[in-house]
């Protein structure tokens, strides 16, 4: 699922910041930015449209709560767990390269998903599309980075970020479009007329860079352990409600995932290259700002993945009037992204942190308020803002505060674990709030009150990390980086 809230430009912020391996001409700079807007608004549009189309494909399919929920899992497991790694690739055999890899990929499993027959081949192709997703999300604005000089930079990415938030308002209602219109299956169609023009454009007329200082081998085990980690946790949580606690499964599930985690740590803190150094979390800014990450994006991944189920399934909305219930949410976030961004220089970091999620705290409180029926101006609509303010004023400050932890030449890493960290928060919440809804039996208006109930106090705790681990007025950039890249790199 995309994450609605999260800067779009954190997504590709992995290892960007090397040069072009020949000076890139201004009418490529132009075709740069059109590749990397229409790919990554791809993923973007790709993941909120499936939200709402999820209703229909359980019933077309005949899938099960816990199939649904794989509908999403599957695509969210391998992208949290790959993203780093598609960064690194690109670093060291061509961001170009990988990106179009990641395009074919993507688009190739977007044909798969129109045309499976059954919801596990849907599952199955969806993995394919995280897959695909982990590949060209990093390389889009990496291939920015390294085609655009520093004085133009800025403005490139504010240019392609700004297409990215259009995209997260469009995607939801075009994708409720086309669910009532025609098919759930056109939510996946409309990516391959995309991908097919990213793939011209960038074989045309995108210069291939790499960062060429970059040694030693990807770190694929870190990979693989981390993904049978949070594949076996989130296989134990979901399969819990249906064959219980002591299941076989369930306990097998729960074992491999924890046996993984062990090994994942083991093989980072060996590796002469992790794609996570541990080092990082030394910086007491970078950990609290990950810690807030996890708690509030587990709140928002989860909370909002059952909102468009409430509006369809139980308030009769239609899924184009359920995809256009969140466009004010992003309507705030794009309009107020300016005003956020300068808090930080006003008030330093520590007290938007705290505000924030506890606004958004307050939002996810409003969403449990609303029984059966009424009108969305009066009982989702309150919420809906509430949320966007909340979420507006913390998402600048946090990434600036991630980004201010490290030194220069670790920003994009230091990014990616970021943003690695929002996808894994939101992958466990699905699981962990499917527990709760299913404990709720068939009362789904009751299990979506408890949702956001915890929700709210997911918010609440991400609101007292900041208060106790983000300091008033972080240590310079160049310090503090330094200090945790010297120990990373020994």
């Amino acid at each position: 699922m995309t994450q609605i809230g999260k800067p779009p430009c954190d997504d590709a912020m992995v290892h960007a910041g090397a040069l072009a391996d020949t000076a890139c001409p201004p009418a490529s700079r132009r075709w740069v930015l059109v590749a990397t807007i229409l790919a990554s608004g791809m993923a973007f549009v790709d993941g909120t449209m499936v939200n709402v189309a999820l209703p229909t494909i359980r019933r077309e399919l005949q899938a099960t709560p816990a199939d649904a929920q794989w509908v999403v899992e599957s695509y969210a497991l391998f992208l949290a767990a790959l993203l780093l790694v598609g960064g690194s690739l690109g670093d060291r055999y061509g961001r170009r390269r990988i990106f179009l890899v990641g395009v074919a990929v993507f688009g190739a499993a977007s044909l798969a998903c129109a045309a499976v027959p059954t919801v596990g081949w849907l599952i199955a192709a969806r993995a394919v599309q995280g897959v695909g997703a982990a590949l060209l999300m990093p390389g889009s604005l990496a291939l920015i980075s390294a085609a655009f000089p520093e004085a133009e930079r800025g403005r490139a990415i504010g240019t392609w970020s700004g297409f990215s938030g259009i995209t997260a308002a469009v995607g939801p209602v075009l994708g409720g479009f086309l669910v009532d219109r025609y098919s759930w299956s056109w939510a996946f169609l409309i990516n391959l007329p995309l991908a097919l023009a990213v793939v011209v454009i960038s074989w045309r007329h995108v210069p291939e860079s790499r960062e060429r200082s970059r040694r030693g081998p990807v770190d694929l085990p870190g990979a693989i352990w981390a993904t049978v980690a949070l594949g076996g946790g989130v296989f134990a949580l979901m399969e819990a409600p249906a064959h219980g606690w002591t299941s076989p499964r369930v306990l097998a599930g729960a074992a491999l995932g924890l046996f993984a985690a062990v090994a994942f740590v083991l093989v980072e803190r060996r590796s002469t290259a992790p794609m996570l150094p541990f080092a990082l979390f030394r910086s007491r800014n970078f950990s609290g700002a990950n810690l807030l990450t996890l708690l509030l994006y587990a709140a928002l991944g989860g909370g909002l993945f059952y909102f468009p189920l409430n509006l369809i399934e139980l308030q009769g909305y239609s899924a184009t009037a359920a995809g256009a219930a969140l466009v004010p949410f992003v309507a705030i976030m794009f309009m107020l992204s300016g005003w956020a961004g300068r808090l930080v220089d006003r008030f330093g970091p520590r007290r938007p942190l705290i505000v924030g999620p506890a606004i958004a705290a307050c939002g996810f409180a409003l969403f449990a308020l609303p029984g059966r029926g009424g009108s969305y101006w009066g009982t989702f609509f309150p919420a809906v803002v509430v949320l966007g303010i909340g979420m507006t004023i913390t998402v600048a400050p946090l990434t600036t505060t991630v980004m201010n932890a490290v030194a220069q030449d670790l920003a994009g890493l230091a990014s990616g674990v970021n943003n690695a960290v929002s996808r894994t928060a939101a992958l466990l919440a699905i699981a962990l709030f499917g527990v709760v809804m299913a404990a709720a039996r068939d009362d789904f208006l009751a299990g979506f009150r408890w949702v956001m109930g915890i929700s709210a106090g997911l918010a609440v705790l991400s609101a007292l990390s900041a208060g106790l681990l983000i300091e008033h007025r972080g240590p310079r950039p160049r310090e503090a980086g330094t200090a945790a890249g010297s120990r990373s790199r020994g």
